[in-house]
């Protein structure tokens, strides 16, 4: 990801291929912030209902904290090892020009991919069910943090499957209960995954021996998409994401 600092802002090495402007910095308290959490995860909440289950009491509360961390000089990045390489998620503070990005990088690479884009013009998704749980539970050392449900919430804005499983909603209930304040993470849960964000689900499958590939109509992994990451660079994120 480039040089990053423990919340004291210099300019970061730049990663090839991402077009980041910002002072990176580690800020893993913010994980354990349930206002954080809504959010992070308020572009999956379709619908006023689904909103007001995510934010209830707390909207107000969460628009300032959110205003606060938009303003920083740094831009907060998140780190998740992965079978090879590292996913990032940074949250972009640009002026005007505010986001969430998910990059997969390996430093053998010549550059980063970007598998996501969470704004007003979302890009993706990124992650099969699969992928995402498997990063979730890997356990690797060497990111921002080794709990679970934490990883899960802060890689769940870039997934999109039709095929997640039954025991799909359960897991991300607990994550929700251990991490967040919402009042019914049971029915959250089961609304977050049925309208999975702004463009909804997709479906991923694999031919052969080729990589796994989605169908979305916004996902760079859709090799239909004339934006879609070239043939190599889609079997090297997917060997990288491999559950």
């Amino acid at each position: 990801m480039g040089a990053v600092t423990n919340g004291v802002g210099v300019q970061a090495g730049r990663t090839p291929g991402y077009g980041g402007r910002g002072a990176f910095g580690r800020f893993p308290e913010l994980l354990d912030e349930p206002l954080f959490w809504l959010g992070h995860l308020c572009s999956w909440a379709r619908g006023e209902v689904v909103e007001e289950m995510l934010f209830g009491a707390d909207y107000e509360a969460a628009e300032e904290f959110h205003r606060g961390l938009s303003g920083r000089a740094e831009w907060p990045v998140f780190t998740v090892p992965v079978a090879a390489g590292r996913l990032h998620v940074v949250h972009r503070n640009a002026e005007g020009d505010v986001g969430t990005d998910y990059l997969l990088h390996h430093p053998d690479w010549d550059r980063a991919e970007l598998l996501a884009r969470d704004d007003g013009h979302f890009m993706g998704p990124g992650l099969s069910w699969p992928e995402l749980t498997a990063a979730a539970d890997n356990g690797l050392p060497g990111g921002s943090t080794v709990d679970a449900d934490s990883r899960l919430l802060l890689l769940l804005p870039a997934c999109g499957d039709t095929a997640v499983p039954a025991e799909a909603a359960g897991r991300l209930a607990a994550a929700l209960r251990a991490r967040t304040a919402v009042e019914e993470p049971e029915r959250l849960a089961a609304a977050l995954l049925e309208g999975q964000g702004p463009r909804g689900p997709v479906s991923w499958s694999v031919v052969g021996d080729g990589p796994r590939i989605s169908d979305g109509r916004y996902s760079f992994r859709n090799p239909a998409n004339p934006f879609a990451l070239s043939a190599d660079r889609l079997v090297r994120v997917a060997a990288a994401l491999a559950p």
